[in-house]
């Protein structure tokens, strides 16, 4: 049966959750999540790049009928799109493609070059309000964000307000990146085929580079631009970078 909408603050119900999960582990916490009348009717979102593999084989074997939001940005690498269609058949997933609407791409960005020249402005068109719109039926959504990562993640709890529209679920907020590497190995979970390639943090085609030894793993992100976030984790409708997150 689907769960109904909780009523109660969306912010009473994050401290209830993290109170509530702050000595589980990751695959506990997102049972729980997925169940939970606090939460709501929840979806994944995945990018379906180098660690997703990880949360989509924990939602497989907890319940293969939660929706999967998968952004089509129709700029991705012809290998990411491979690998969505791998990765759902092999482990069963429910995936929902989501694209930007056309019109507004017409309008906005006929040429495909807008990310040459305002690339908030392109992760907006086709990121942001794609995924916005998709949401919109949810009242909590999955993320793989990690504490690791740094920046405004370094302090993640499990569960995060988005305001006063839904919660955020970060089951791997306090995963190392052996931790990833090794849940990946010991499922024997097939790679993301660019990571052997260099690229260790995986978007758009036009925005990520290969990654030099030693680098950071997001340096290939819009390399050379002051931007280090697509824009898809927001608050209140604004889009919020790690120097804004609140520590």
């Amino acid at each position: 049966m689907p769960l109904e909408a909780p009523i109660s603050p969306v912010a009473e119900r994050v401290a209830d959750l993290n109170r509530r999960y702050v000595h589980h582990a990751a695959l506990d916490v997102l049972e729980h999540a997925l169940f939970d009348p606090e939460v709501g009717r929840t979806a994944m979102v995945s990018s379906f790049g180098a660690e997703s593999v990880v949360l989509l084989h924990m939602v497989s074997v907890i319940d293969r009928t939660t929706p999967i939001l998968f952004l089509d940005t129709q700029m991705l690498f012809p290998e990411t799109i491979e690998y969505q269609r791998e990765l759902a058949q092999r482990l069963g997933l429910t995936v929902q493609v989501i694209r930007p609407d056309p019109t507004a791409v017409f309008l906005n960005d006929p040429n495909n070059r807008l990310h040459t020249t305002n690339p908030d402005a392109c992760c907006n068109l086709r990121k942001t309000e794609p995924l916005e719109r998709a949401l919109a039926p949810f009242d909590a959504w999955v993320t793989g964000r990690k504490r690791f990562q740094g920046g405004g993640r370094a302090a993640l709890d499990f569960f995060e307000a988005e305001g006063e529209k839904r919660i955020k679920i970060n089951p791997l907020a306090h995963w190392t990146p052996g931790d990833v590497s090794d849940y990946m190995t010991n499922n024997r979970l097939p790679r993301h085929p660019l990571v052997a390639k260099g690229y260790p943090s995986i978007g758009c085609a036009p925005c990520t580079t290969r990654v030099a030894t030693g680098e950071d793993p997001r340096a290939g992100r819009w390399r050379g631009q002051d931007k280090t976030e697509c824009g898809i984790h927001f608050e209140n409708g604004r889009i919020v970078r790690p120097q804004e997150a609140k520590s």
